[in-house]
This record gives structure tokens, sequence and C-alpha cells, in this order.
């Protein structure tokens, strides 16, 4: 007979003791189970005690999280956080340089816990540890060199602890002085600092300029890009993370108005080529929060674009409007008489229209009113600026080919250099808060100044190219811009290393071999809609589901490397979950950094039987997703949360690393409770396989014309004397 289902089987540990086998009664109060064990090893006053985990995370177990006690489990009976925390608060204020680094040591390592730091910060242990902070560098100045091992250690544990406490967000950022912050900024500035309390001081300056616009105001004024730099151009790529972190969390920041200054600041301190330099082509590989912070600025640096792409253009401003007059000046200077003032106002009027026309203008009398449609607004005036100024002799050869055509397939310059604007705004999604989780970052943005423009001049070229290879007039301009966004879209796939790399990608992409490539992706649809055909693919239908559900269970079976994602990203701790080779239990548990392969099913100390699911939500109904926090309002993040329910109130809370992955848990967390798998995975896998299915199946039956309707029953003959009886 089973065990209760309140029951569970634990190892208690205590120092010196042999370790004791319990049977836990959840159904008890936390202090009675307690107080047993301290009984049984003949402990008074149980109230200083409590249990833990004895694994690596050291967790304390209260009444919140005793649910998570599975069988097997190793506890360990320790003093009580209370207790802990009144020890530790006294120890680091220890005369003895020993015991004080002892403690800070000690204080680093159980301020993970929320339990231990509850207590510690209710004894006001933020202000001592800040205090330690402030004075300690002075009060030990004169110990430095004879003692800078021991001194540089302490402060790293003061600082990792902080880190620690404040990321628990129990106390507020604001609460912190300015003599605080310059003490952190000055660890920032010097030129030798000790790895880690660099690290930890990039990583609080990070969080105070997020979490506060108070403390944003008083870190930027002590902290200038110029004494970041430096650290860029080093070898430890952490250290190179933590410090594109601080810069994005300025520029994120910053007022409407002091983002441009910024980026000022940025190109004149050659912030892009030092990134590309010593990171992006650096001998090593790029690691996943390095590739977010790369991906974080790269949308910044995109967002200051904004402005003009929802400026329109004011038909009336003549600094705008000569904007146009320099367009058509460098487009038809050779052919224009600009000297020739004898010419009648009308003369000129109708000479200015015809080269409006020219230029590929919708309005020919006044091209100002092109641009006051927002998106793109007077991005793409300054697009086409820049392009007529930069590629003069492409500007020129473009317009003029165009101009000359009387067979109505010219490509309007105009135009589409408004619509391209809009459509790479669209793709860079200019305008859209970086995602928490996105790393997609374009190494080849990070090889120019004006990258964007660049970005523009390849693909306005490439538009009248494929104009060209269409043949297209002007009613087929929306069909030509479809066919440039999947050109552009699968350039860009490819992650070019450079805008000469991607122009040679687009080379290939010619609007012939987007012809071949959309013909190998999807069924012909004239030929697969007749209904002997979908006949067959309902039979072979089921077959293909329980393919596509065996790929989902054994992928499951793999298992996935989740993260645990909190207010600060490089503090995110993992977890490994798979899948029993049964089918009947989830493994799962806590990892100390992302794992290079599979990880064994014994190592894996927390188990969940697949009996035990009652249901998996997704999105906003996940109970993590319900919690505050501007985390949680992330809608990437809310796509990639689902969460399994069993018990009564328990649950075991997912945010998958990626769309592909999210589809492939919560389609095989389905499979296994029975139900439909309904993700956009598993439809496009049972498009994709039934399409395969089916050609292999008509191979033989190429070049002949199958009816709609299956041929007649040929009428009875009249006797069946030609039946011959074997027997």
């Amino acid at each position: 007979m089973p065990p209760p289902a309140d029951i569970v089987k634990v190892a208690i540990e205590w120092p010196g003791a042999y370790p004791k086998l319990m049977e836990i009664d959840q159904k008890k109060p936390l202090s009675a189970i307690i107080k047993e064990v301290c009984d049984g090893w003949s402990l008074a006053n149980h109230e200083y005690f409590a249990l833990q985990h004895a694994d690596s995370s050291n967790f304390y177990i209260t009444e919140k999280n005793r649910n998570e006690i599975k069988n097997g489990t190793i506890l360990r009976l320790t003093t009580s956080p209370a207790q802990n925390a009144q020890q530790l608060h006294e120890r680091i204020q220890s005369s003895s340089m020993d015991a004080k680094l002892e403690a800070l040591k000690d204080l680093a390592s159980l301020s993970r816990d929320v339990t231990f730091a509850q207590e510690f910060i209710n004894l006001d242990g933020i202000s001592l540890l800040t205090q330690m902070v402030e004075s300690g560098t002075e009060r030990y100045q004169k110990l430095q060199k004879i003692m800078k091992p021991c001194f540089g250690d302490m402060l790293s544990f003061t600082l990792t602890a902080f880190v620690e406490l404040m990321d628990h967000g129990i106390v507020s950022w604001d609460t912190f002085s300015v003599a605080f912050i310059k003490k952190i900024a000055s660890f920032v500035n010097k030129s030798a600092m000790d790895i880690s309390i660099l690290q930890r001081s990039l990583a609080i300056l990070e969080s105070m300029v997020l979490n506060s616009h108070d403390l944003y105001q008083k870190v930027a004024q002590e902290i200038t890009i110029g004494q970041l730099i430096p650290h860029l151009q080093g070898t430890d790529q952490e250290i190179q993370t933590y410090t594109i972190a601080v810069i994005n969390a300025l520029f994120l920041k910053a007022p409407d108005e002091r983002r441009q200054e910024m980026a000022n600041i940025l190109a004149q301190k050659q912030l892009r080529s030092i990134i590309l330099t010593h990171v992006i082509r650096a001998q090593r590989a790029i690691n996943n929060e390095m590739a977010h912070q790369l991906y974080v600025l790269q949308v910044l640096t995109f967002n200051l674009l904004e402005d003009r792409m929802m400026t329109k253009m004011d038909p009336q401003d003549q600094a705008q409007r000569d904007i146009i007059f320099e367009l058509r000046r460098i487009a038809f200077d050779a052919e224009s008489e600009p000297n020739n003032s004898s010419g009648s106002m009308e003369k000129r009027k109708s000479m200015y229209t015809r080269d409006y026309k020219k230029l590929g203008f919708i309005n020919h009398v006044n091209p100002a009113m092109d641009f006051t449609q927002t998106p793109p607004g007077m991005l793409a005036l300054d697009n086409m600026l820049y392009f007529a100024k930069h590629h003069q002799d492409a500007y020129i050869r473009i317009v003029l080919e165009n101009s000359s055509r009387e067979d109505k397939h010219e490509c309007p310059f105009g135009r589409s250099s408004i619509e391209l604007t809009k459509m790479l705004c669209e793709i860079l999604k200019v305008g859209e808060l970086p995602s928490e989780t996105c790393n997609d970052f374009h190494p080849m943005f990070f090889t120019h100044d004006r990258s964007f423009e660049e970005f523009f001049c390849i693909c306005i070229q490439l538009l009248n190219k494929t104009w060209k290879e269409m043949r297209a007039t002007s009613e087929d301009f929306n069909k030509v811009m479809q066919v440039v966004k999947e050109q552009v879209m699968r350039a860009l796939t490819t992650k070019p290393s450079s805008l000469d790399q991607f122009k040679c990608k687009l080379q290939n992409l010619s609007y012939t071999e987007i012809l071949k490539i959309r013909q190998s992706e999807r069924m012909n649809q004239e030929d697969f809609q007749s209904r002997p055909i979908l006949e067959l693919k309902e039979k072979i239908q089921p077959e293909i589901l329980e393919l596509i559900k065996q790929q989902r269970l054994n992928r499951l079976v793999e298992g996935t490397c989740f993260r645990k994602l909190n207010s600060r990203r490089r503090q995110d701790k993992f977890w490994y979950c798979r899948l029993s080779p049964n089918h009947k239990v989830l493994h799962y548990g806590d990892l100390e950094e992302s794992p290079q392969g599979e990880v064994p099913h014994d190592s894996l100390q927390d188990k969940l039987p697949v009996a035990d699911i009652k249901a998996v939500v997704t999105g906003k109904d996940c109970p993590h997703m319900k919690e505050k926090g501007a985390l949680k309002q992330n809608k990437e993040v809310l796509e990639l949360a689902f969460s399994i329910l069993y018990d009564s109130n328990c649950q075991l809370n997912f945010i998958a690393p990626d769309k592909h992955e999210y589809c492939i848990w919560t389609d095989g967390l389905n499979a296994l409770l029975g139900k439909d798998m309904m993700s956009e995975l598993t439809r496009n896998d049972l498009d994709t396989l039934l399409s395969m299915e089916i050609k292999l199946r008509l191979l033989d039956l190429e070049n002949i014309q199958i009816p709609d309707a299956p041929p007649p029953i040929p009428k009875e003959p009249s006797n069946y004397d030609f039946v011959y009886d074997c027997n």
C-alpha cells in the first residue's frame, strides 16, 4: 500500500552525529517537526533551530516552501535564520580581520536565501554594509599595501552580499546616499581594480540606474562613458558584458532630450568600433548574456530614429523643402540650367513638376505631401538625401534609368524609398523597447557609424534590381515590396558579419531564386485540394500526429535547461528538467551553470510523477506571471511562460529559452495528459510531413490527372462463364 501523500521520507543531518531517517508529516506545523528532530538529538531551545537543504543552495525550509520537499531529500538541522543573521551581524563588525573576512564570506553565501535575507535586513544589515563600503576603505587604507589580498576579498564579499540582498526586492534602491554611490563609482573609475569588485560595482550601478530615477541622475553625474570604455578593451568577457549593461541602462533611462546627446558622446568615444574590435571580432565565442546586451544596444541605437520616423514634413518649412530641391539638383544638375533666370515662373514650375515625377514622387506638384505619413515621416527623406550624397553615382543611375523609360516599367524612386524605409523600421522594430529574453543582434550593424542609412542604401538598390527582374509596373508595387521584404529577411537570418557580406547574400537571392524557394516550401494548392487527396490526407494524418507526438516526448526525455529569470539577468540561476524514459516521472533540479549536453537523471534531485499533474497553463494564466514587476509584464516573457499544476496548490513554473522549446514542452506535456497538441510548431510540422508523405505516395501518378470523383463502377456482366474455378 503506497504511503499517504502528506508523508515525506527524508534524511536529516547534524554535525558530529549520524544522519537520521525520518518521515515528515506535511500536515504538522514546521515548528513541531523541528522540535521532534531536536528532541531526538537532545538539543534544547528548538526555537533557535531550523531545517535547510543540504545541497549547494543551503536554502531554509519555511511554511511557504515546505511543499518542495520530496521523498529522498537530504536536510540539515542548523541555527535558525534569525539566530544566524544576529550572529553574522555581530561577526562582520569584529575587530579581527580574519574573523571579519570569514563572516563576510558566509554572509555572501547565505544572502541568496530570501528567508535569511529578510532576517538580516530586519537588523538594518543593508545600512551596516553600506557604511562598511563608505568608511571601510579609508579605515584600511594603510593596510592595503601589506594586506591587499585580504582587503580585496573583504570588499568583494561585502559587495556580493549587498548585491544578493538587494536582489530579493525587499529594500528600495532609493534609500542610498550620494557617498555610497560615489564610492561604488570610484571602484569602476579606478584603472587597476580587482575583477570581482569591478563586477559587483558595475552590477550595483546598473541596478541603481534601472530601479530609481533619482539614482540614475546621481550615477550619470559620477560615471562617464570615457571611464567605462577601458573596461571594454580588456579580455574578460564578463566585465565587458557588465560594462555594456551599464551603458545600456544609462541609455534606456536617459530623458528623450538627453539620448541623442549621449549617442553623440558614444560616437565620439568610438564605442561602436571598440565593441566591434574587442567583443564581436575577438577570438572567442559570444555568450548568451553578451549577445543580449549587444541586442539591447542595437535596439536602443535604432530607437534614436523614432523621432524622425514619427515627424511629419511641414510643407511650409523652407529648410525641409530645400532637401527635396537638393535631391532634384543632384539627379538632374547636368540637364538643368540653374543660371537661366529668363524663363517664366510657369516654365520653372512645369520643369520642377516634370522632374519630381521622374524622381518617383506621388504628388508631383508638391512632393512634400508625400512625407506627411508617419511612419516613416522625415526619416524617409533623410535616407534619400544620404543615398544621394554618399552613393551619388548609384542614385543618379537609378533615377535617370527609370525616368527615361517609356514602357510603364519604371520604378518610382520616391515612393519606393518611403515604403522601403517604413518596411525596414518594421523589420528592425524601431520604437519598440528591447525584449528581456532576445539575443538577436546583427554584427553588421556594428561595422558602420551610419548603419541604418547604409542598410537603406543597399536595400533601395536591391528594390530597383528586383523591380527590373519582375518586369513590374506600378500595379505590382506591393508585390515587389513583399519580395524585397522576403529577400531582406532571408539575408538577415544568415547573420552576415558586414554590410558587404549582406550585399553578397542579397545578390544570391534574386527574384528567380525567391520563386524557387517559395516553390520548394509550399505545396501546389491546386493539385492537393481535390477530394481524393483530402481523403488521403485524412487517412494518414493520425499516423503523422503520432510521429510528432513521439518526437515531442523524445525531446522531453532529452530534457532542457531553463533559466530562473529575475530583475537582474546576470544573476540568473539555471535548472534542468527532463522526462524519464518510461514517461512516468519528470526529473528536475537546480544547476550552477548552463550544462553542456544532457544532465543525468540521478543528478536531478526532485521528481514529479506525471500521474500527479492536474493541468498545464500558459501565458497570463501562469502563477509566476501574475506577480507584480516589470519583468512579468514583458510580452516576450509572457509568450514563453508555462506552468505545471499538481496536488492542491503546487506548481512547477517554466520560462522557455525560446519559442521552439516552448512549443516542444507544451506539446509534450499535453501529449502526456492525453490532450491535443495545439502549438504553431505542431501545425507547421503536420503540414510539412503531410505534404512530404502525400508527394511520396503520388510519385507514381506524376503527370496523371487525378479526377475529383472516383470512376463509375461498371455494370455487372450478363453472365460469369469467364470465371475459372481453381478447385
